[in-house]
C-alpha cells in the first residue's frame, strides 16, 4: 500500500501523462455518438441512474449515445474530454480545476452535485467529531488524483495538510476495513453500496461538513461554438434531465432501472440497499434547490468559494474565474421538457415485486 508524496501525485496528474486505451476512439468529424466517461473506473453502479432511465424510457429520442467505465485515475475523466476521446466528463471540482491549471479549455456545463457527495469513512467507533480530527492520521484512496478532492475538505475545516498521510489502494474500503488506514474517502451512494458489502463504518458525511460544491458534467469549450455539437449537448442533457426528475418523482423505480444493467450488482445490494444508494446522491442532485430550481443549474457563489479555497492552498497556482470556466447555458433548453409527461411515467412505472416492497419514507427518514 504505497503512500502517494506530492511528488507522485503530480506524475499522477501531470499533463503529459498517457491514459491508458479503454475503447474510445477518437471524434469523428460529424456529431456522432455523444460520449460520456465516468470518473470510477467502473460504469457497475447505481451512480448514473440518470443516464439509465433516459435510455429505458426513450428521453434521449434519436441521440446516440455512448457511456464508458475510464480508468481509475482520478484525473483520467477530464482527459479524455481535452484529448478529444469523450465529450462529457464528470469530474469533482478539484480534478476539473487540476485540468484548468494543465491548461485544458474545459468549462463545466451542467452540475450534478450541487452538495457536497463526498464522506469520509471511519471503522466503527472510530470517527473524529469533526474532520479537524483527520489531522495526523492516514487517509486511503482509491485514486492518488483524489487527493484534490480531500485536501480542500480538509483545510477549510482548519487541517494542517502537511499532517496527513495519503496511501492508494485500489480496493480502498476493504483497507479501511482491515485497519490499514484510519480513514477513506467515500461518496453518497458508495456509503450505502459499501453497507451492502458488510462494509460497515462510521462517516463524517460531507452535505453536514462542507460548503463546497460536488461534480459536474465538463465538456471542450470550444464545442461552445460548434452550433450542430451544442444542439446535440441540449438534446442529451435534457435525457439527462428527464432522467433525474423520473428518479425524483419515483426513486424505486429508477433504481429498479438502474439495477437491470447490471444484475451483478445484486450480489452487494438488496432492493432497499440499492434504493437507499440512489436516494443519498439524489438528495444532493437536488440540493439548495431553492436557488437553483432546475436540474443542472450551478451555483456560482458555491464554485467561487471553491476555488478561493484551492487557490489559498496552493492547490492550483491562480483563482480562477468562475463565470470563465462555468456556464448555465444548458440549463434552460436541458429543463424545458413536458414534466407531466416525466411524472406520469414514474408513477406509471410498474416495479417488481421487490421493489414495491421497499419503504422509501423509511429510508427518507434517516438519509
Amino acid at each position: 500500500m504505497p503512500a502517494i508524496g506530492r511528488r507522485r501525485f503530480l506524475q499522477l496528474t501531470g499533463a503529459g501523462v498517457a491514459v491508458a486505451a479503454f475503447g474510445i476512439g477518437p471524434a469523428a468529424a460529424q456529431v456522432g455518438p455523444v460520449r460520456w466517461v465516468s470518473p470510477r473506473g467502473t460504469l457497475e453502479v447505481i451512480d448514473d441512474f440518470g443516464y439509465w432511465v433516459a435510455k429505458k424510457m426513450g428521453y434521449f429520442g434519436d441521440l446516440e449515445t455512448v457511456v464508458e467505465p475510464g480508468p481509475q485515475d482520478g484525473t483520467a475523466t477530464v482527459k479524455l474530454v481535452d484529448q478529444n476521446q469523450s465529450d462529457f466528463g464528470y469530474p469533482s471540482p478539484g480534478i476539473l480545476s487540476l485540468g484548468l491549471e494543465q491548461g485544458m479549455n474545459l468549462v463545466s456545463a451542467f452540475h450534478i452535485m450541487a452538495g457536497d457527495v463526498f464522506d469520509f469513512a471511519f471503522q466503527k467507533g472510530k470517527a473524529p467529531a469533526d474532520l479537524k480530527g483527520l489531522e495526523g492520521k492516514t487517509i486511503v484512496l482509491g485514486s492518488a488524483g483524489w487527493q484534490s478532492i480531500s485536501d480542500p475538505m480538509l483545510a477549510a475545516a482548519g487541517v494542517d495538510l502537511s499532517k496527513i498521510k495519503y496511501v492508494e489502494v485500489s480496493a480502498w474500503g476493504q483497507a479501511l476495513a482491515q485497519g490499514q488506514a484510519d480513514a477513506a474517502l467515500s461518496w453518497e451512494g458508495l456509503r450505502a453500496q459499501w453497507r451492502g458489502q458488510g462494509l460497515d463504518f462510521d462517516y463524517l458525511l460531507g452535505k453536514n461538513v462542507s460548503v463546497f460544491p460536488a461534480n459536474s458534467f465538463v465538456i471542450r469549450k470550444s464545442d461552445l461554438d460548434d452550433v450542430a455539437k451544442v444542439e446535440a449537448y441540449e438534446k442529451y442533457l435534457r435525457g439527462w434531465a428527464m432522467g433525474l426528475e423520473f428518479a425524483w418523482q419515483n426513486p424505486r423505480a429508477a433504481t429498479q432501472i438502474a439495477m437491470e444493467q447490471f444484475p451483478g450488482l445484486a450480489s452487494q445490494m438488496n432492493p432497499t440497499v440499492a434504493t437507499e444508494s440512489l436516494m443519498q446522491q439524489l438528495g444532493l442532485m437536488h440540493a439548495h434547490w431553492d436557488k437553483r430550481n432546475a436540474w443542472g443549474f450551478h451555483l456560482m457563489d458555491s464554485w467561487q468559494t471553491y476555488f478561493d479555497a484551492i487557490a489559498k492552498i496552493g492547490q492550483v497556482s491562480k483563482v480562477f474565474k468562475a463565470e470563465d470556466v462555468i456556464t448555465n447555458r444548458f440549463v434552460e433548453p436541458a429543463t424545458n421538457f413536458d414534466h407531466a409527461k416525466v411524472k406520469a411515467d414514474a408513477d406509471g412505472f410498474k416495479l417488481s415485486p421487490d421493489y414495491a416492497a421497499v419503504d422509501v419514507e423509511g429510508i427518507r427518514a434517516v438519509l
